[in-house]
């Protein structure tokens, strides 16, 4: 048999208590167009049956796997746990919440090899909590680096993507709480790395209201204490770089403000 020579996509996922979504969510992963990945989920100790739910999908497609963790210790954590099985040359990041449009690895990957990248990500749209897709697209900028990423948090980690061969062993960083997942960019982007913006829709992020992300006071905090504790700033630069992270927050917050009862068609109603 020919051996495949197209590079894995090994897709990073996390869970705690997701029955009610992580279906849906290795659905999205399922319907790719393009095949040859690995889901590897992490599951964190969770309480439900998200478990049984993700074992029954195993069973049903050997490219999906299982990891359980005895002990709750936060998605960083899982994240790391699943980077640190993975077998793919790419790293691809989706929340047991979230979910890709079926073009998602085919296009982002097009665009890594095309333009010789270690770090992309792209534009994403926003749904309820009950999974309507709603009007706010968050566009991204077609190129961010160090220090313009201290002023910004538009990346979206469902739509990153990572070269594990340029970027080397990444981890999260385990402080819980900080911004993990914005560490770690920071942590690749301060090497001289830039990421580019494919400025496609391709994934699309759950608005739930109880998340952490939706507690503006809980993720300015997580954002300066990020400044200060990972990337180790001095008190005036992390004032300068959350002043400016402060105004586009509000920006964003403005857009999805609305979000509530704006339901529009449902994901899988939509074509990829």
């Amino acid at each position: 048999m020919e051996k495949c020579t197209k590079p894995i996509v090994s897709v990073i996922t996390p869970t705690y208590n997701a029955a009610r979504y992580i279906t849906e969510t290795i659905l999205s992963v399922k319907d790719q167009t393009f095949t040859n990945w690995e889901m590897i989920i992490v599951d964190d100790a969770s309480l439900d049956n998200t478990v049984e739910i993700v074992k029954k999908e195993m069973e049903e497609d050997s490219r999906i796997k299982l990891i359980e963790l005895e002990i709750n210790s936060g998605p960083a954590n899982a994240r790391n746990i699943a980077i640190s099985a993975a077998n793919g040359n790419y790293l691809a990041f989706l929340d047991s919440d979230d979910l890709w449009l079926p073009k998602k690895l085919e296009r982002q990957l097009l665009f890594m090899e095309q333009n010789n990248l270690a770090f992309s990500y792209t534009a994403y749209r926003i749904m309820t909590e009950n999974g309507d897709r709603t009007d706010v697209v968050f566009q991204v900028p077609v190129m961010i680096d160090y220090k313009s990423l201290l002023k910004n948090t538009i990346i979206g980690t469902l739509t990153v993507m990572l070269d594990r061969r340029k970027v080397g062993n990444v981890q999260m960083p385990l402080h819980r709480d900080c911004s993990e997942d914005y560490g770690l960019w920071l942590s690749i982007l301060s090497k001289g790395i830039k990421a580019l913006g494919l400025t496609e829709e391709l994934a699309i992020y759950r608005k739930c209201e109880k998340s952490l992300s939706s507690n503006k006071l809980k993720s300015a905090q997580k954002t300066w204490n990020t400044y200060r504790k990972v990337e180790n700033c001095s008190i005036p630069s992390s004032l300068w770089y959350f002043a400016n992270y402060s105004m586009r927050a509000l920006r964003k917050h403005s857009k999805t403000k609305a979000i509530k009862g704006k339901s529009k068609r449902r994901f899988f109603g939509i074509e990829g």
